[in-house]
C-alpha cells in the first residue's frame, strides 16, 4: 500500500537538483523514505517524482513515520564534579526524578513546570512584543530563564588574495577581493531555523527566508513564513539544569582552562588578547554531493593569526554556534547566524548577502576575547587537515565544562560581592538591554518605513514632478514663439535633473541606511541573547535568597550558604564583564556606522545640490 502525507507548506523547487514543486494542503505519495539527510523522495499528483524536505510533510494516521529527531541530550556532568545531595529538595522535586549526578533547575524552585517553548524567529521583528513571542516578555515573567530568541559575489568565486583598499562596513571584511561590498538590489528577509548532524553529510545546508525589506513591518511578518522550519527545542544547556549545578557542587572542575576577571577603570573586564583576532570570510563556490543530486555553497575563511585559508559550508558554521550556545550560552550572549534558505540559495544576491551576515558574525566571535581564544573557535579557523579537524570536532562535542558549569573556570581578581550589590545590579543590566531592545526595534520600524518609501513612492513623485516640468516645456515649444528657447530648454533640462534626482533616490537606501539596518538586526539579534543570560543570574540570586531558610531547616550548612553566596559573586562579575565588552563594542560599532550613514547622506544631498545648480544655472535672469 502506498505511503500519503499531507504537504505542511509551500515548498519550490531549486532547478537541477531533483527536487518536487508542492503546495500546502497537497497530498503526496511517497515513493523512497530513506533518501536521508531530511529528505524524502516524493510523487505528487501528476506524476512528478523529486525530493522534498521531511519536515514539510505530515504523514497520515495509517502510514508509518519516520524516527523522531533524538531529543537534545542532558546537559553532561561536569568531570570532577560531585553533585550536591539534594535529597531535601524532594518535596519541590518533579515526578520523574533527574538523572544520577546531576540536578534538575526545576527541583530547587516552588514554581510549576512549564511546557517547553519553541525557539522565537531571530528577525521576527518589530512587534514582537504584542504577540507573545517578544524574549523579553517571557524572561519577565519568569527570571529563571527558559526561552531563548534566535541575530554571499559570483558561486565560483576567484583568487585569494588582500587589497588596499578599505570596507567601511566590515572590519573583517576589508581589503578582500571577494569580501560582499555592499547590498545589491534588495535585502532577504532573515528566519532562524536549526539542524546538524554527525558527519555533515545531510541537506540542512542552505535554509532560510530571507532581513528587513518587508514581512518584518509587523505580527504578519513573524507569523507568516514562507517557509517555517521545525526547530529543536531547549536549545540552552541551563534549560534543563539551573545554575544550583555549579552553586552546589562540592567540588568544581580542575583543569587547564581558566578565565580570569580584571579590574579597569570601567569595572570587572575579560582579560583581552595582546593581538586582535581577526578573519576574513570570502570566495564562494558551489560544491556538489550525492552524483550532484544536492549542491551546497562552501566558503574560504582566513585567520590574520596563520593567513592560511580554510574551507566551511554554512552547517559548519551552524555546528560551531551550537558548540559556543551550549559551551558560554549562560555567561556570553551568543548570537545566532543568519538564517538557513530553502529557495533561493544559489542566487548570487543571496550568497552576497549571506556571506556578508556571516562575515558579521566571525567578526563579532572573534572580538570576544573568551569565545575567540576557546579552542573549538580555533579549531575552526586553524585545522590542519581532514584528521585534524575530526579529532577537534569530537573533542569538542565530549567537552563537559558546558552550561552553568563555564563559571567553574572563572577567576575574578576582585573580592567576594554582597548578593544584595548582585542583585542591584543584574537589575541595572536587565533595564538597559531592554531598554537598548525597544530602541533598537523602533529604528528598524523607521528605517524599513523609510526604505520602502525611497524605493516606492518618492521616486515617483519626483518622476511625476520630472514629467510635468517637460510636459510644460513641450507646450511652450509649440507656441512658435521666437527667443524663448532658451527657457524652453532650461525647462526640458530641469525636468530631467529631477528624473535624475529619481534614480538618486532609490538607490541612496543601499549606500547607507542598509548599514544602519545591519548593524541594528545584528544588535536585536545580541540583545535577544540577554533575557536567558541574564535570566541564569537571577534564577542563582534566587537560589542564595532560600539560603537562610534551608539552613535554618538543616537542609544545608552554613559553609554551603557561604558557598553559594561567592559563587553568585563570580556570577556577577561575569555579568559586568561581559556587559562592558558589550558597552565597548556598541560605541564603536554606532559611532562607526554613524559615521558612515551621515557621510553618504552628505554625498547624496551634494550631489543633489550640484545637479539643482546646474539645472538653475541654465535660466537667464531678465
Amino acid at each position: 500500500m502506498a505511503v500519503k502525507a499531507k504537504v505542511l507548506y509551500d515548498f519550490s523547487a531549486e532547478p537541477g537538483n531533483n527536487e518536487l514543486t508542492v503546495k500546502e494542503n497537497e497530498t503526496i505519495t511517497i515513493t523512497n523514505q530513506s533518501v536521508g539527510g531530511g529528505w524524502i523522495e516524493a510523487q505528487n499528483s501528476r506524476g512528478e517524482v523529486g525530493l522534498v524536505p521531511e519536515d514539510y510533510i505530515e504523514f497520515g494516521a495509517s502510514a508509518p513515520s519516520f524516527p523522531a529527531a533524538p531529543a537534545p541530550a542532558p546537559a553532561p556532568s561536569p568531570g570532577n564534579v560531585n553533585a550536591p545531595d539534594l535529597s531535601f529538595f524532594d518535596a519541590f522535586a518533579p515526578a520523574s526524578a533527574p538523572p544520577p549526578n546531576q540536578v534538575d533547575a526545576g527541583s530547587l524552585s516552588s514554581q510549576p513546570d512549564t511546557p517547553d517553548t519553541p525557539l522565537t524567529p531571530f528577525f521576527s521583528f518589530p512587534s514582537e512584543a504584542s504577540n507573545g513571542n517578544d524574549p523579553w516578555s517571557t524572561w519577565n515573567a519568569d527570571p529563571s530563564g527558559g526561552s531563548s530568541n534566535n541575530w554571499a559575489s559570483n558561486p565560483e568565486g576567484t583568487q585569494t588574495g588582500r587589497s588596499a583598499a578599505p570596507d567601511p562596513w566590515s572590519a573583517g571584511s576589508h581589503g578582500h577581493p571577494q569580501a560582499y561590498q555592499g547590498p545589491g538590489p534588495y535585502p532577504y528577509l532573515i528566519d532562524y531555523t536549526g539542524a546538524e548532524d554527525d558527519e555533515w553529510d545531510d541537506e540542512w545546508d542552505d535554509r532560510s527566508t530571507g532581513g528587513y525589506a518587508e514581512s518584518e513591518a509587523g505580527d504578519a511578518g513573524a507569523m507568516q513564513r514562507a517557509h517555517t522550519m521545525k526547530i529543536s527545542l531547549n536549545k540552552f544547556p541551563f534549560s534543563k539544569s539551573g545554575p544550583e549545578l555549579y552553586l552546589l557542587c562540592k567540588q568544581l572542575t580542575k583543569g587547564k582552562e581558566r578565565l580570569p576577571i580584571y579590574m579597569g577603570e570601567v569595572g570587572a573586564v575579560w582579560a583581552y588578547p595582546e593581538t586582535q583576532l581577526d578573519c576574513v570570510v570570502a570566495d564562494p563556490k558551489k560544491g556538489s554531493k550525492m552524483y550532484g543530486l544536492k549542491s551546497y555553497i562552501e566558503y574560504q575563511i582566513t585567520p590574520n593569526t596563520t593567513n592560511r585559508p580554510v574551507n566551511h559550508r554554512y552547517k559548519h558554521f551552524d555546528w560551531l554556534y551550537e558548540r559556543l550556545l551550549d559551551k558560554f550560552g549562560s555567561a556570553i550572549p551568543i548570537p545566532s547566524l543568519p538564517d538557513k534558505q530553502v529557495t533561493g540559495r544559489f542566487e548570487e544576491e543571496f550568497i552576497k548577502m549571506r556571506m556578508e551576515r556571516l562575515q558579521g558574525w566571525m567578526t563579532r566571535m572573534c572580538r570576544h576575547p573568551v569565545v575567540s581564544c576557546s579552542d573549538v573557535f580555533q579549531l575552526f579557523l586553524t585545522y590542519k587537515d581532514e584528521k585534524d579537524w575530526k579529532m577537534g570536532k569530537r573533542k569538542a562535542e565530549k567537552d563537559e565544562t558546558v552550561g552553568v558549569m563555564i563559571f567553574s573556570t572563572i577567576e575574578p581578581e576582585a573580592v567576594d560581592l554582597d548578593p544584595v550589590e548582585v542583585e542591584q545590579k543584574c537589575e541595572q543590566f536587565s533595564r538597559f538591554t531592554k531598554a537598548m531592545d525597544d530602541g533598537v526595534k523602533e529604528i528598524l520600524t523607521v528605517g524599513h518605513e523609510h526604505w520602502k518609501r525611497c524605493t516606492g513612492p518618492l521616486p515617483k513623485e519626483y518622476q511625476r514632478i520630472g514629467k510635468a516640468f517637460q510636459n510644460l516645456s513641450s507646450v511652450f515649444t509649440s507656441s512658435g514663439y521666437q527667443g524663448e528657447a532658451t527657457l524652453t530648454d532650461a525647462m526640458t533640462e530641469a525636468g530631467k535633473t529631477y528624473e535624475e534626482i529619481a534614480l538618486l533616490v532609490a538607490e541612496q537606501p543601499r549606500k547607507d541606511l542598509h548599514f544602519v539596518m545591519e548593524t541594528n538586526n545584528e544588535y536585536k539579534g545580541l540583545l535577544g541573547c540577554f533575557p536567558d543570560t541574564i535570566g541564569v543570574h537571577k534564577a542563582a540570586i534566587d537560589k542564595v535568597k532560600e539560603g537562610d531558610k534551608l539552613v535554618a531547616a538543616g537542609k544545608i550548612t552554613a559553609q554551603d550558604k557561604v558557598t553559594m553566596a561567592k559563587r553568585v559573586s563570580v556570577m556577577s562579575y561575569t555579568l559586568q564583564a561581559e556587559m562592558n565588552h558589550f558597552h565597548s563594542n556598541r560605541i564603536y560599532d554606532y559611532n562607526r556606522v554613524m559615521q558612515l550613514y551621515l557621510e553618504e547622506q552628505i554625498k547624496f544631498y551634494e550631489m543633489i545640490a550640484d545637479k539643482l545648480r546646474q539645472a538653475h544655472s541654465q535660466f537667464t535672469t531678465m
